[in-house]
Parts: structure tokens; C-alpha cells; sequence
């Protein structure tokens, strides 16, 4: 694998990151690219790492915990970055788009790497700057972001550099990405004095999956038994066209009542109540983050019409997903003013 994203820098210059910020992002995935770079320049007496907090058009941006942020420029004046981050909610827009992909692909003409942590993949990906790039999407957000992008390689790792491109799957995963900057800018002396710091045990680098939580299962997806492990891989490789209970058991090679008995004994819930809830935390990604219709959503998870599924969904969820929907638009607010649906424009800049 091609680590040009990550090792840019040498012993006499710093390495620049341009942070872009959206409204409603994730101020955890801030903190944690900062405070480690910020740590080890104080910890290796250098300054090894600078930072730029950067917003469309330079004005104040809210963070999902409605901290406000003020960036020091807008993106367009951020010229000498080495890396341009995006950090965003995954339904964020550019005011502009055509200036705002424009001023992206300058930025990489200029020799930039560009990434995102999170919800920030999508708008990358609606500029066009991820086609023919691999990239590391958060697990809660796969099925929407495969739904609006189907063409576009993903990978569940938690730290995908490729080529001239650093995608990251969360604020835990922006951590470790700073900890791999650290350790190839400053050496793994001060990168492990930093990760002490914060009491970080686990430095996580490229090729490791990301952990999934395993529902009413104190455990992550990845330690569960083998053949709940593998029944569960193929309930989720199977949410538009569901796919028999007797045919998992057979493909795992044991009983349909020995698979019962597995599925009862972790997580309280047959094999079927356990695929139907896969089924419509899938569905919940695309009624919150697309804009596709009910009917649409419910073929893609293998109901032939929208009435069982808003059944379902109510009774799983508690609302309807149109008042599911109403509910996460309330929060879609800039200067007290609703934002425009969800879209896909045109890449050119």
C-alpha cells in the first residue's frame, strides 16, 4: 500500500494541516488531531506540526456539541497547507459548490493531500475527489454512503491512506492518524511519549478494521463465536434481498435451531429479529442521510412496499421515519435558517 499521505515532511520543515469545518461537525475529531500534534511539539521541543482552522468563507462555525469555532481564514486563502481536512456532519454542503470544489482541487494541484474524518468522506466524495481512491467509511454511515455512492470503493479500516488521500472512520482513528504523523515527522520515541500522555494503549496504523458494536452484546462484532460472527457477515451482506434463516444455517454449517440457540444466548433475539433490526438500522442511515423516498428505502432492505416498513420502523424506533426524518431537519439550521435538502452537485470546478 502507497503511504505518500502520510510521510510528507522532513527534519527542518513542519508539516501544515488545514482543518475544514462544517456546522454541526464532530468537535470530538477536532480535538483529537490537535491535541496530539500539539503534544508532541511540546514534548519534542520542535515545531514539527502547525495548524489551521479553515471554514468555507471564514465566518463562525458550530460544532455538533453547539461549541462555536473561529476559523482563521476562509478556504480559499488557505494556500500552503499539506494536508486539507474535511470535518463534517455527513449530510454538509458547500454555499458555493462550484467555488468550493474548485478551491479543493487547487489544493491538491499544489501538492496537498486531502482527507476527511467521518461524516466528512461524503463531501468529498460529492466533489468527485474520491473517485478511484479506496475509502474508510464509519460503519454507522456504510449503507448511506454506499447507497449515494455505489460506484466508489470503501474499506472498513479504520485509517485508509491511498495515494494523495487520508480517509479516517472516527474521532478515535483521527488520533491514531496524528500518532502515525507524529511518529513519521518526530520518531516513535516522542509518538509513544504522546500516546502515554493521554493514556492512549492501543496505537491503531493502517489495515486495521474498525470494531462494530454487536446489539444487547456487551462485545464488539469481532469477538463474538465464529459461526454468530459469520451468520451476522452474511445477514449484512444481505439487506436488499434477505436471505432464509435455514440457508445461513446452512452456510455456516450448523443447525437452524443450533443458530437459534447462539442468537438467544448473546444477544436475547432470534436470527430473524436480529437480521430485521440490521435491516432497519440500514434503512434509519438512508431515511436520515438521503433523500430517497420511503418506497425506495424499503425495496433497498427487502420490503415489497413502504406500509410494513413504516410498521416496523415505528415499532423499533418509536416514530415514524417521515417524523424521523422532520426530527433530524429540525437540527439542520444555519443563521436560524433550515438547510437545503441533501444533493449531489456537479463536480467541476
Amino acid at each position: 500500500m502507497c503511504h505518500e499521505s502520510i510521510s510528507r515532511g522532513t527534519a527542518n520543515e513542519n508539516i501544515h494541516l488545514g482543518l475544514l469545518v462544517f456546522p454541526g461537525f464532530p468537535m470530538a475529531c477536532l480535538t483529537s488531531m490537535i491535541e496530539p500534534l500539539r503534544a508532541a511539539n511540546e514534548i519534542s521541543g520542535q515545531d514539527g506540526f502547525r495548524w489551521t482552522l479553515i471554514s468555507e468563507t471564514g465566518a463562525p462555525v458550530d460544532s455538533s456539541a453547539m461549541v462555536r469555532f473561529h476559523p482563521s481564514c476562509d478556504l480559499g486563502s488557505a494556500g500552503d497547507v499539506d494536508y486539507l481536512i474535511v470535518l463534517s456532519p455527513p449530510d454538509a454542503q458547500f454555499d458555493n459548490p462550484r467555488h468550493g470544489f474548485g478551491a479543493l482541487r487547487t489544493l491538491e494541484r499544489h501538492g496537498a493531500t486531502l482527507g476527511a474524518v467521518s461524516g466528512g468522506v461524503f463531501l468529498l466524495a460529492r466533489a468527485g475527489i474520491m473517485e478511484g481512491y479506496v475509502t474508510s467509511v464509519h460503519w454507522c454511515y456504510a449503507a448511506a454512503f454506499a447507497d449515494e455512492f455505489p460506484h466508489h470503493a470503501t474499506t472498513d479500516a479504520v485509517i485508509m491512506p491511498d495515494r494523495r488521500r487520508v480517509t479516517v472512520a472516527g474521532a478515535a482513528a483521527a488520533f491514531d492518524l496524528a500518532l502515525l504523523l507524529i511518529e513519521r515527522r518526530l520518531g516513535a520515541a516522542v509518538m509513544t511519549e504522546v500516546a502515554c500522555w493521554f493514556q492512549h494503549p492501543l496505537v491503531r496504523g493502517e489495515g486495521v478494521r474498525q470494531k462494530v458494536p454487536a446489539p444487547q452484546v456487551a462485545v464488539t462484532s469481532d469477538m463474538l463465536p465464529d459461526p454468530l460472527a459469520r451468520a451476522m457477515k452474511l445477514m449484512s451482506e444481505n439487506l436488499e434481498d434477505p436471505i432464509g434463516i435455514a440457508d445461513i444455517s446452512d452456510q455456516i454449517g450448523i443447525s437452524p435451531r443450533h443458530l437459534e440457540r447462539l442468537f438467544k444466548s448473546l444477544t436475547g433475539k432470534t436470527p430473524l429479529v436480529q437480521y430485521r433490526e440490521m435491516r432497519l438500522a440500514a434503512a434509519r442511515q438512508l431515511v436520515l442521510y438521503s433523500n430517497r423516498s420511503m418506497r425506495e428505502i424499503a425495496l433497498a432492505i427487502g420490503y415489497a412496499s413502504a406500509s410494513p416498513f413504516r410498521s416496523r420502523y415505528a415499532e423499533t424506533y418509536g416514530l415514524t421515519p417521515e417524523e424521523d426524518r422532520r426530527k433530524v431537519n429540525m437540527f439542520r439550521v444555519r443563521d436560524n435558517a433550515p438547510l437545503p435538502a441533501v444533493t449531489a452537485p456537479s463536480a467541476s470546478p
